[in-house]
């Protein structure tokens, strides 16, 4: 949960990188909240709280995207290779499975190396 949380604080953070276990751990939750709110909606009718959190979580999902991809030693504009039919979405699929560059690279510090959440 704390990387979710981390993810969130860095809501607007576009340098840096990050580490598997954030990007996937940021994801998780996301997916978590996003079943529970089709579930409130579906309940209640309408399509409001959808649009309220695709809204709210698109820059958080963003910034921990860009940096997930500096980890691996890649542009942030890589993220728009997913504009790609099919083909874009499993090439930044296998991209956020990668494990990132050991050492630091030229967008900071191995996050690996820095104090655990967990």
């Amino acid at each position: 949960m704390n990387y979710f949380i981390e993810a969130l604080k860095k809501y607007a953070v576009f340098s840096g990188r990050a580490r598997r276990k954030e990007y996937w751990m940021f994801a998780l939750f996301y997916m978590i909240i996003a079943i529970v709110v089709v579930i409130i909606e579906a309940a209640i009718g309408g399509q409001i709280l959808s649009i309220l959190l695709t809204v709210a979580f698109f820059l958080p999902g963003l910034g921990v995207t860009v940096r997930r991809l500096h980890d691996t030693g890649r542009s942030g504009w890589w993220v728009l290779f997913a504009l790609v039919p099919l083909v874009g979405s499993i090439t930044l699929i296998v991209f956020m499975c990668l494990d990132g560059e050991q050492g630091e690279n030229k967008y900071g510090y191995n996050p690996k190396l820095a104090p655990s959440y967990a």
